[in-house]
């Protein structure tokens, strides 16, 4: 008896390998991917902005990186003695106005150099919903300013596509290396409401699609029906009922290295995931004989590793480990 259905991945046509440079952008699961790609050792630069749900702030973000242009003064906004600005996550702030736009610049043009070396450029989808701030236009985050300030729209799919397609096909133009990996967060925006959150995501799957047809640089990751209609059960979400597991994340990250990864990459992948789980390892009696050659025989396949990869910090943790 089968009790879920899983459906062929085809492998991505843009191959990411430890020579790769990612950028990731978007919504949570930007951030969950990305931090997983971090782990094992790839060059990634995830959401220098805070999460950001919305392709039209996306595409204003990519946007501005281009020239990487300076802060909008009006959209600073300030929130229980802290300045945040409306075209930004809260993770982008400065006890001052000053302070927060040199954070604000540091992130722009961090942005603005990555995307300029970038092999692959990974946005994460969450919402078709839109907040308009009444004075200034579209916000990436209301940073709980009073709701009467804002208007929330439904995004059309014509608004997204010619929100988003020009700044992809400017940058994979300006970058003809650069590719771009789209994907639709796993995310249920509930508070949306449960037929609204449907609506939006079937507004962003289709906008996915349409790209993925008109522009020869862009491919996508079916994250979002990997737990809707794979996984599909309550058991594979926090107890919020709205964000993934970490077994499901586990599972979309299995899928995400047979999507993304070469064989040999995924080889290599397993083994500093392998490594990382015997320096969690903690034993039960750490001066005993047989732990500090556990430690030695570690040591000996971290600095095999650090040939390739960064492993200085793990090398210098299992050295003081040896040394107590």
């Amino acid at each position: 008896m089968r009790w879920s259905i899983d459906f062929p991945i085809p492998a991505s046509p843009f191959p990411i390998s430890h020579s790769s440079k990612v950028v990731s952008l978007g919504s949570c699961f930007a951030q969950t991917i990305g931090k997983k790609m971090e782990a094992a050792k790839f060059e990634v630069l995830i959401n220098p902005f805070g999460t950001l749900f919305h392709p039209l702030n996306l595409a204003e973000l990519l946007q501005l990186a281009i020239p990487a242009a300076p802060m909008y003064p009006a959209g600073v906004v300030e929130r229980e003695g802290v300045f945040v600005h409306y075209k930004a996550h809260s993770d982008v702030k400065g006890a001052t106005v000053t302070e927060l736009e040199e954070n604000y610049t540091q992130q722009l043009v961090l942005l603005h150099h990555s995307l300029k070396k970038a092999s692959h450029l990974v946005l994460t989808l969450g919402t078709a919903w839109l907040y308009s701030h009444r004075e200034l236009g579209k916000v990436a985050n209301c940073h709980k300013q009073p709701a009467v300030l804002f208007e929330k729209k439904l995004s059309s799919l014509e608004e997204l596509e010619t929100g988003l397609r020009p700044v992809l096909r400017m940058l994979t133009q300006m970058h003809p290396n650069l590719k771009v990996v789209l994907t639709l967060s796993p995310v249920r925006h509930t508070k949306e409401g449960i037929a609204e959150n449907q609506l939006s995501k079937s507004l962003l799957r289709v906008l996915c699609a349409q790209l993925e047809q008109q522009l020869e640089a862009v491919t996508y990751f079916p994250a979002y029906e990997i737990l809707v209609d794979e996984l599909r059960d309550y058991r594979f979400y926090k107890s919020d009922l709205v964000h993934p597991s970490e077994e499901a994340e586990n599972y979309i990250w299995e899928k995400w290295q047979q999507f993304s990864f070469s064989p040999e990459t995924q080889q290599k992948v397993a083994e500093i995931q392998k490594t990382q789980l015997e320096l969690a390892h903690r034993s039960f009696n750490p001066d005993s004989e047989a732990h500090r050659k556990f430690l030695q025989n570690l040591l000996g396949k971290l600095e095999r590793l650090h040939g390739e990869f960064d492993f200085s910090e793990e090398i210098l943790d299992v050295k003081s480990r040896l040394e107590h």
